[in-house]
Order: structure tokens, then C-alpha cells, then sequence
């Protein structure tokens, strides 16, 4: 009997991503969608929403959960007591120490430790770690200093509204930051702590050293929402164990799961946010040795990855497909 799939926040871009990546990547599979009581009845592809209640769950196998925070930890019960088992993009479970935390070109041996919830990491951790992880079993990474550029895709409908409106006029009604976002960068993602550090910039350590079962990971990062319309891209510095051959990284690159790399700069091939817009690889490029440090054991690197694919739907689609091989 095929299985069935409900998506939770259906109508959210990335619950209409999960839809896609589903019928793009030919799951077999009965899909439903779930949403607020405002959209029920609305149809995406030939498929009618339903009001997310308590009996919502009944006859679900799989939840793929695009919600966020306080709406998943309202519906989680519902779906834990129907015995679905819940693929969920928000932060609410993902540090929690029986639930895993998945990237499946990394850690997918960690599906099979779940009791009934997988969470999805935050999208520049995915997009940083798919980047790094051949570099890590390689080199070793010990530490890590990162600068994200965050598409306003990731504050949702509303910051992708916000960055279209201000472009035709500046003066528009802002919905999801505290600033105009056109023609402008924020340095700020979340709020800050005694430290100055962000709720965003904690999350690529905490979830790193979890994702990589790797609890000395030290990171510090400092994360910019840019007007870009839906790719992040991250400049990072790695400091290795071992002294980095910059040749050797790029042929572990090239072979690495989910990696394209674009590293010709005399050619002025690099990685761009507008190239990697609408597909699943994260591209890796302007790889060179730190000139600062005379051990030869940092590399600085530029990636970039589509915030709404591989950042969010088609990561939580990957881990789906892997519950459903086991």
C-alpha cells in the first residue's frame, strides 16, 4: 500500500517547495496538505487543503512540518499520538537529544535513531556543512569564523514581499525586518544575547558539533540578511588539524555528495546566490590558503545553496526518502 505524506503548512514557501520537490523527485506516495483554517479549501496542484486539527493525522504515515515554532509544538502531540513519524523544519526539536538532527549526505545512519521526530537543521547550517564535511574528513575542522549573506526567503512570504515591495518604492510598509531590506544589509538575524551573539549565529556551532557528532566544534559566525531573493551564501574560514593542500581540496570537492564546485576566479567562475537559485547542489568556490597564518592549516572557501531547496524543502524530502528505503 503506498504510504501517505501529509505536508503541515502547506501554503508557506517552503510547504509549497516540499510539494514539488515530492512530485519532482516521483515519490509515489498519497499527499495531503495542511494548513490553517484561512486556506482550507484552497487547491495547489490539483490537491484541496485541509484545516490542520487534532484529527489531521489519522491515516498519515510521514508529516513533513513547515511551520513555525509555537504552530509545530501545537500539532506535534497530535501527530506523535497517530504514530506518524515527522520530518520537521523547525527549530523547536532539533537540539533536543533523542531527536536527530539530519543532513543526509552526512549523517543519514542518524535516521534510524528516531522516535518519531527528525529535524531539519537551520538552512545556512545545511548549506555551510554540505560545503565543509568532505573538507572536514580530509583536513579535520577545529574551528570555524563565518560571514552568512541570508536571502529574505528565509523570513518567509513576508520577507520575500518586503524585498519586492521596496524595490519598486523604499518607502513601502515593512512585514518582516525592523529596516528597509532593498538596497540595503541588516546585521542582524534573531535577537542578541548578553554576548552580542545572535539566536541565528549560536545555531551553526550548537547544530555543527551535533550534525557531525563533534562536540569540540568551535564556530563564530555572524550572520547579514542581504537583498538576494531566495540563495544564501557563506563565506567561511576553516581551521584545519592537518596543513591544507588547497589542490587536494578541491579534488575532495569535486567527488563530495551534493557539491558542485566552481573554482576557476581568473575565469571568473565562482559561486553566485542567482546561480544557485532553484536547484538542490550547494557550489563551493575561491578556495585559498589563509595568507595570515603560517601554518598552512586554514582555507577560506565561498559557498552558496538554494535557501528554500537544499536550505529547507528538498533536505527534509532527502530524509523522507531514506525513512522510506528503511
Amino acid at each position: 500500500m503506498k504510504k501517505t505524506v501529509a505536508i503541515a503548512g502547506a501554503t508557506g514557501a517552503v510547504g509549497m517547495q516540499m510539494l514539488e520537490c515530492l512530485k519532482e523527485r516521483n515519490i509515489d506516495v498519497n499527499i495531503r496538505l495542511l494548513a490553517s483554517a484561512r486556506s482550507r479549501g484552497k487547491v495547489i496542484d490539483g490537491l484541496t487543503v485541509e484545516e490542520l486539527n487534532e484529527d489531521s493525522f489519522n491515516g498519515v504515515d510521514y508529516v513533513l512540518g513547515a511551520c513555525e515554532n509555537d504552530i509545530t509544538k501545537m500539532w506535534m502531540p497530535w501527530a506523535q499520538k497517530a504514530g506518524c513519524v515527522v520530518v520537521d523544519n523547525s527549530s523547536a526539536f532539533r537540539l533536543d537529544e533523542d531527536v536527530p538532527l539530519v543532513v543526509p549526505e552526512i549523517n543519514a545512519d542518524d535516521i534510524r535513531k528516531n522516535s518519531g521526530i527528525i529535524a531539519n537543521p537551520n538552512c545556512s547550517t545545511i548549506i555551510a556543512l554540505v560545503a565543509c564535511d568532505a573538507l572536514k574528513k580530509e583536513f579535520g575542522i577545529s574551528r570555524m569564523v563565518v560571514t552568512t549573506m541570508q536571502a529574505v526567503s528565509g523570513a518567509g512570504v513576508k520577507g520575500i514581499a518586503d524585498l519586492e515591495n521596496q524595490i519598486q518604492d523604499p518607502q513601502a510598509p515593512r512585514q518582516a525586518f525592523p529596516y528597509q531590506i532593498a538596497y540595503n544589509l541588516i546585521p542582524q538575524i534573531g535577537d542578541f544575547d548578553d554576548l552580542g551573539i545572535s539566536k541565528e549565529e549560536w545555531k551553526m556551532q550548537n547544530e555543527g558539533r551535533k550534525i557531525w557528532h563533534d562536540e569540540d566544534l568551535l564556530v563564530n559566525c555572524t550572520c547579514v540578511r542581504v537583498p538576494v531573493l531566495r540563495s544564501h551564501s557563506e563565506s567561511i574560514l576553516l581551521e584545519c588539524e592537518n596543513e591544507v593542500d588547497v589542490e587536494r581540496a578541491r579534488e575532495v570537492l569535486e567527488k563530495a555528495a551534493g557539491v558542485q564546485l566552481k573554482d576557476d576566479p581568473k575565469n571568473k567562475v565562482y559561486p553566485m546566490p542567482l546561480d544557485t537559485t532553484n536547484q538542490d547542489d550547494v557550489f563551493v568556490g575561491r578556495l585559498r590558503k589563509d595568507i595570515t597564518d603560517p601554518t598552512g592549516k586554514t582555507l577560506s572557501l565561498f559557498c552558496c545553496g538554494d535557501q528554500i531547496r537544499k536550505g529547507a524543502a528538498t533536505n527534509a524530502v532527502q530524509i523522507l526518502e531514506k525513512l522510506l528505503e528503511q
